[in-house]
């Protein structure tokens, strides 16, 4: 009980300090896409503290797991959670879309090390994913896993489903979808743009493993999911997570005018006092 307290404790702090540098990043930047990068950082702050099999030591450690990003605009948790892991200074995350920097707007593979791969257009990175855990296979490395985060606007796009269909033809367990059902994407609320609603029953139509419901923000109810998903063996897997966009800040959470826009001065010195 007292390993798991501990690890609880962490991730709530691990979270906390990557909000603060989520909307530090964009505020100074004056751009970057931090509804999704805050309705994600519980999911991230679980993963990377417990469950994603990696070396900030040795990024390029070939049995390692592979995290991929595929709703690739929301770089500000992936470079906070790296920095905080130890794969670049913290220090750096101040260049943050700024020239020359290795922290661009979407994902550079290698840049900084820690990421996986390039993104930017939506629903590649189960593809992606589906291609490196297929490799992997065929190296034997039956015991590594491909994480691939996405958001629920992304399911709109027909590639995630042509993923998901090869997914479970050439029976990839190993790779497990992460959704951030947030409700929110570019335009509007996600059921008024594309009703792609229920994706449970449709992941599961695939033949995936879909655990759904799932509470994004609690730190107990998402390492319950990861455990569940990394003892599936008989087909990819998907999990749910049902998430507040601009979780942590009161104006910004299910407001979809910060899916892609920064707080201006007086917007980040509440924002601050409120991650405090």
């Amino acid at each position: 009980m007292s390993a798991d307290l501990d690890f609880e404790q962490s991730a709530i702090i691990l979270a906390a300090n990557v909000r603060r540098h989520i909307v530090k990043m964009v505020y100074s930047a004056k751009s970057g896409h931090i509804g999704g990068s805050l309705s994600s950082t519980d999911l991230m702050a679980v993963l990377y503290s417990k469950y994603l099999k990696h070396d900030p030591e040795n990024p390029n450690w070939n049995d390692r797991d592979r995290f991929i990003m595929s709703k690739g605009h929301c770089t500000p948790v992936q470079y906070a959670i790296l920095a905080e892991r130890g794969y670049f200074p913290i220090d750096e995350l101040k260049t943050f879309r700024q020239k020359g920097t290795r922290l661009q707007g979407h994902s550079v593979l290698g840049k900084p090390p820690g990421v996986e791969n390039s993104a930017g257009a939506l629903g590649m990175g189960l593809s992606f994913g589906l291609g490196i855990r297929l490799a992997q296979k065929l190296k034997g490395m039956q015991n590594s896993k491909v994480w691939v985060l996405m958001g629920d606007g992304e399911q709109n796009e027909g590639q995630v489903w042509e993923a998901a269909m090869s997914a479970t033809h050439h029976q990839a367990a190993g790779l497990i979808a992460l959704i951030d059902r947030n409700g929110i994407q570019n335009d509007d609320f996600t059921q008024k743009t594309m009703r792609s609603e229920p994706l449970d029953k449709k992941y599961e139509a695939f033949g995936w493993n879909v655990l759904s419901n799932i509470d994004g923000h609690s730190i107990p109810e998402i390492a319950h999911a990861f455990e569940w998903a990394i003892t599936q063996d008989d087909a990819p897997t998907c999990l749910i997570f049902d998430t507040i966009k601009g979780k942590g800040v009161s104006f910004m959470e299910n407001n979809p005018g910060f899916h892609g826009a920064p707080p201006d001065d007086e917007q980040f010195k509440i924002a601050m006092q409120e991650l405090q």
